[in-house]
């Protein structure tokens, strides 16, 4: 077996890659894979960086996502949310600090809890819709990234509505737009610009901005603490009550740090994804026609759980995923100490990323990749380095499970609400929305008709 200490890859400037790789990822993406193929050297970190190596072939992933934790340091490598998130954040730790972490978020975000929020989601859908006015073009994306938004607060947060529910409301929407920015966002790169010059400039109106959030954040917890009330289901409940293996909750801090994780990682991620489930569905009038008829073989009302079953809704959630996954990249990977995969020994220093889009584009593992084939996820069965919307490993996002939850749940409510149509102007392509990609603003849907009464929301609201 061969061994070389790095895949054949770009040898242009670091920098030029770099900002290459800023203005254009899924072009620098493809390119290199159609010179290099599935594993390929970059330098994409700036002026000096260091080897950054992609890998698209699930027997790589594989070894990535399996190999003892001792060999990556992964913490480092999303030092750009550490502004956003805090230093105790999930996706900031490593080792028995991430473990412990991890633990405690699990439940509330899985299996039997994870259901309970079934009613409440599917509510909050009919909720935001109500009001679309018909024969009237609308972004699907701003509808679902308010449904996305109140979905946290009221889940994830517990918060009902009132004066801070409304302000934090505001002041989130506010700063997930402005972090969908490029020039906004530019500045958790580059720590340079991270200098409070007062509330005009960028960083002194983003410090403003976070202090006021955790102000409302912090407001809340106490006030959960002391009036806490073990009935409650939503996650900051459950998070509160949880103890580690040696009997310890979150502090104050580390609760905050966990649902800003939450907020940022589970909002526009999501509703990015459902923006390309509805283009896909109406771009595919077959593929509607299927999904209409599993949601009618339910009657009316059915029940959240037996909705997020149907294995066709499934199907065409996944393949969206797959086509335009939530994020381009797993997390990144430092090397620790040497490491070899496949045919490539790596040297401390090196970042490995293990690329969804690049696997999830394989024609090996899936034919006609460009083409939306939802039949594909009912007729076989992929492996977790096959197809990894979430990443994978003991990195992969915990949310992961929620978010597919709450996908399928609010793509099936507004399609039993309403007959939808594409009024689409020229051709739809993926437009970078902060760390996701969604349908390029020329795709519009219109409201045809109303198949229910969507003003008639479940008091739960």
């Amino acid at each position: 077996m061969s061994v070389s200490t790095l895949p054949d890859g770009l040898t242009t400037p670091s920098l030029l890659q770099t900002l290459a790789l800023v203005a254009q990822p899924i072009g620098f993406l493809e390119q290199c894979a159609q010179r290099y193929g599935d594993t390929f050297t970059t330098r994409v970190l700036g002026w000096q960086s260091p080897p950054v190596v992609f890998f698209g072939d699930p027997g790589a992933i594989a070894q990535i996502f399996t190999a003892p934790a001792g060999q990556f340091e992964l913490g480092k490598v999303t030092h750009v949310f550490r502004p956003l998130t805090g230093d105790r954040s999930l996706i900031m730790l490593d080792g028995e600090r991430h473990q412990r972490q991890r633990q405690l978020l699990m439940p509330p975000l899985h299996g039997d809890r994870m259901r309970t929020y079934g009613q409440l989601i599917c509510d909050l859908t009919r909720q935001v819709i109500a009001d679309w006015t018909l024969a009237k073009p609308f972004s699907i994306r701003e509808s679902t990234s308010e449904i996305s938004l109140q979905i946290i607060l009221r889940v994830v947060f517990g918060m009902t509505p009132g004066p801070r529910y409304y302000q934090l409301k505001h002041l989130l929407n506010a700063l997930l737009e402005a972090v969908t920015s490029p020039l906004y966002s530019s500045q958790f790169f580059f720590p340079m610009l991270q200098r409070d010059l007062g509330r005009w400039s960028p960083w002194g109106a983003f410090l403003k901005q976070q202090y006021q959030i955790d102000k409302l954040i912090y407001a809340e917890i106490r006030q959960r603490r002391a009036q806490f009330d073990p009935d409650r289901a939503d996650v900051l409940t459950l998070l509160l009550s949880a103890q580690d293996e040696a009997g310890q909750s979150m502090s104050d801090e580390e609760l905050r740090d966990q649902l800003m994780t939450l907020l940022l990682l589970g909002h526009e991620t999501t509703a990015s994804a459902l923006s390309w489930a509805f283009y896909w569905v109406h771009e595919k009038p077959s593929v509607l026609a299927k999904l209409q008829q599993e949601l009618e073989s339910l009657g009316n009302a059915p029940d959240p759980d037996r909705l997020a079953q149907l294995p066709y809704l499934t199907a065409v959630c996944k393949e969206s995923l797959r086509i335009y996954p939530i994020a381009l990249i797993s997390q990144p990977r430092k090397v620790k100490e040497p490491v070899q995969i496949g045919d490539y020994t790596f040297d401390p220093g090196a970042i490995l990323i293990p690329c969804i889009y690049l696997a999830h584009r394989r024609s090996q593992t899936y034919p006609a990749p460009e083409q939306f084939q939802p039949d594909r996820f009912l007729q076989q069965k992929f492996s977790p380095y096959e197809f990894l919307p979430f990443g994978g490993g003991s990195r992969s996002c915990i949310g992961a499970a929620f978010s597919l939850y709450e996908m399928k749940l609010v793509l099936a409510t507004v399609l039993s609400c309403y007959t939808l149509t594409a009024t689409t102007q020229g051709t739809v392509k993926p437009e970078r929305r902060g760390i996701t990609f969604v349908p390029s603003s020329n795709f519009r849907l219109t409201a045809i008709t109303r198949r229910t009464n969507t003003s008639a929301v479940n008091s739960s609201v």
